[in-house]
């Protein structure tokens, strides 16, 4: 595996290689190869998955003298799936990552925590090869810069709430949420769920659970009232 355009990438050039190798090795890889020398990537990612809780959460409190109900939204629309997901492709992760040939052609929702599992595993990489002002480093580049967005956008509001919020200031009515349709097996349910302002459908969405569907409904209406 060639590293050193991704080490270029990410500004880190590790000491110990196969650190970089295990953070980027899927489970299912060792599935198809058991003589593979290295282990999966799982435990790194526990261990970045603190490192980077831990940086985000010194950063916002030495930064910002909010509420610590707002600090933690802020962190956890840092740190979660969808963000670090995006991140991971910006660095060219796909390129890298150690998959079965299965999860390889899988590009749908489980290679984005994939891709999540990988970011965290690099930093718990990156924090046993170079210590933690490293791994600081890393998330203060290429993570941290992404808080004023959510700011600015209200990102750490999830699409529910912010609907809520909106709609109650300007048209004075609460939201409601209707399942439109479903359908598949017990295992395998889908859900579309419209959003009402009073007797207007302002937006629909699906999901696989109605949680999700109107999280999705949500959105929508956001985008359509040009409410975002």
């Amino acid at each position: 595996m060639e590293l050193e355009k991704l080490e270029s990438s990410i500004g880190i050039n590790f000491k110990n290689k196969d650190l970089l190798v295990q953070a980027l090795t899927h489970r299912s890889y060792l599935n198809e190869n058991p003589d593979f020398k290295l282990d999966h990537n799982e435990r790194l990612e526990f261990l970045g998955d603190a490192v980077l809780e831990l940086v985000v959460t010194e950063y916002l409190y030495k930064n910002y003298n909010n509420p610590e109900g707002e600090l933690t939204a802020w962190r956890a629309s840092l740190v979660n799936s969808k963000m670090l997901a995006s991140i991971g492709k910006e660095l060219g992760l796909n390129d890298y990552l150690l998959l079965s040939k299965g999860e390889a052609k899988d590009t749908g929702r489980a290679r984005q925590y994939i891709i999540t599992n990988a970011v965290e595993a690099i930093i718990g990489a990156i924090y046993l090869d170079q210590g933690y002002q490293k791994a600081s480093s890393f998330v203060h580049k290429f993570i941290l810069p992404k808080l004023g967005d959510i700011i600015k956008k209200q990102l750490h509001k999830d699409a529910k709430s912010l609907l809520q919020e909106i709609a109650q200031e300007k048209v004075s009515i609460t939201p409601t949420y209707k399942v439109l349709s479903e359908w598949g097996p017990d295992h395998d349910r889908h859900f579309k769920v419209g959003v009402f302002l009073g007797e207007e459908k302002a937006g629909e969405g699906e999901g696989s659970s109605k949680q999700e569907a109107q999280q999705e409904a949500a959105k929508n209406a956001l985008k359509i009232k040009n409410w975002n």
